[in-house]
């Protein structure tokens, strides 16, 4: 049986090719949407696509539906159960990106007032390798600040928070290069236009705090224990000036969509010698190992899905 692209979508599995809102809906005009972002990795050896850290995006994906006052019949365990249902249903043996959305669906183009409008979710997977094709990537300060908290608040995914980054980035791109990394209103260092950014220096990790502006990557997270508990290193989270960029080690971004993805040039000046970095090189390792599945100890963090049409090997 050939895979096939499904959509939760008004209570139902329907094919991608049916889960249609009309233009008048709300969240088409106003960004008034939370989504997330989330992987299925595919294991060959075990029969299975493990979903990476699904109940912590849902958690922060309830977070942001409580911000926009978004009202669904869905704990995060409800959630993940039926990811686990869409992603067995499809079929497919490859990696997947997930992408669950929640939105005010209401056909109304002329009203403010979120807690007067109707909700809708959707849950879809398409199969996604590479979100960042370049190995070692070439990176630009944007000209557009990250959002402020008291503006539309960075820490959850809201639909219309992301013209902020598809500003950045599709500047960066016609600019010849890879990504953008984003300043605060205070010029710190931000992250990138979809991940969040790390430097080494002097055997330390530094990354951003969550009061500079930036999203709590399950990704940062994850990277964060890892540097931690298998390396021993130290983790810092403090402001980042953007000269200390050019004067880094080593730098890295994460995020669900990127995994972990090296830096090796911001704003025409190289990083570190012969990047990527060994920390990079090591977190890299391990992080591809455990998002598989690979590593025993880090199973809590992968729930299985095994195909339609595929039987478990382990």
């Amino acid at each position: 049986m050939e895979p096939v692209p499904l959509c939760y979508f008004q209570g139902k599995f329907v094919p991608v090719h049916e889960a249609k809102v009309g233009v008048m809906t709300h969240a088409l005009h106003y960004g008034t949407a939370v989504f997330e972002g989330i992987r299925g990795n595919w294991n060959p050896d075990a029969g299975a696509i493990y979903i990476f850290r699904p109940k912590e995006h849902y958690q922060r994906f309830l977070d942001g539906c409580k911000v926009l006052r978004i009202r669904l019949p869905f704990s995060a365990d409800d959630l993940v159960r039926l990811t686990v249902e869409l992603v067995e249903r499809m079929g497919f043996r490859e990696d997947l990106y997930i992408r669950p959305l929640a939105f005010k669906s209401a056909q109304k183009v002329a009203n403010l007032k979120l807690h007067e409008l109707e909700d809708d979710f959707a849950l879809m997977a398409v199969p996604f390798g590479k979100y960042l094709e370049a190995g070692l990537l070439k990176c630009i300060t944007a000209s557009w600040r990250r959002m402020d908290e008291t503006m539309i608040p960075p820490r959850v995914k809201i639909a219309g928070l992301y013209v902020n980054s598809i500003l950045a980035k599709t500047d960066a791109v016609l600019g010849g290069y890879d990504e953008a990394i984003l300043l605060n209103q205070d010029g710190h260092v931000a992250e990138g236009s979809g991940e969040n950014l790390f430097i080494v220096k002097d055997g330390r990790l530094i990354t951003p705090p969550l009061y500079n502006n930036i999203l709590g990557g399950i990704t940062r997270d994850t990277v964060i224990e890892l540097a931690r508990e298998e390396l021993g290193l130290e983790v810092m989270e403090r402001p980042i000036g953007r000269a200390e960029l050019y004067l880094a080690d080593e730098v890295f971004l994460t995020g669900t969509a990127a995994h972990l993805t090296p830096v090796g040039e911001i704003d025409h000046r190289p990083i570190g010698v012969n990047p990527p970095g060994p920390v990079t090189r090591s977190l890299q390792d391990l992080y591809f190992k455990v998002i598989r599945g690979q590593i025993p100890r880090y199973m809590r963090w992968c729930v299985p899905a095994v195909p339609a049409g595929q039987t478990a090997k382990r």
